[in-house]
């Protein structure tokens, strides 16, 4: 069995893996479909100062599978619903995915798992609000983000001088 990549409606992936699933059932070929994988990451958004988490697609409009490709199970899955296409040349097999290809995605995937990302709604001269911590109702603007320690370095007026601070991604949103 080899790993594939197909092209599914962006945003339909969960849906696209379901019916992929159903339609090896109904048509007596799960054996020759090991796995559908839908890499995503949670990223959590902050808005009105609470906290959501969110599935983000690592990949928006495209679905991972492990199969044995032949004519039948080539054609169960791209007949699925919300399936558009194997990822490859038109009208010939599709080609399998590398072998180092599928570990960086992989390696990718678990790297990310149980993290959560904050999502950043804003950008270097951002006029922003501190909403909490010891700063809280002041106002000033981005200076730096640091994505990975999920930071972001804010010019603030304390006294009437300007004062740089670093807070947290939740500590902050943008003025409006």
């Amino acid at each position: 069995m080899f790993w594939y990549s197909l092209r599914v409606i962006s945003g339909k992936e969960k849906s696209a893996e379901e019916q992929i699933l159903r339609a090896a059932g109904d048509n007596e070929i799960t054996n020759e479909i090991e796995e559908v994988f839908v890499p995503y990451e949670k990223v959590v958004e902050m808005r009105n100062n609470k906290k959501r988490i969110k599935e983000k697609m690592f990949f928006p409009g495209y679905v991972l599978i492990k199969m044995n490709m032949n004519a039948n199970t080539k054609y169960v899955v791209e007949n699925s619903p919300g399936v558009l296409s194997f990822v490859g040349p038109k009208g010939k097999n599709p080609i399998p995915l590398r072998e180092d290809e599928i570990k960086r995605i992989f390696g990718e995937v678990e790297r990310k798992e149980g993290m959560e990302v904050v999502d950043t709604p804003f950008k270097k001269g951002d006029a922003i609000k501190v909403v909490a911590g010891p700063f809280i109702d002041f106002t000033g603007f981005v200076e730096s983000l640091n994505e990975d320690k999920q930071k972001v370095k804010v010019t603030v007026s304390i006294f009437g001088r300007p004062t740089p601070i670093e807070l947290d991604f939740f500590q902050v949103e943008i003025e409006k």
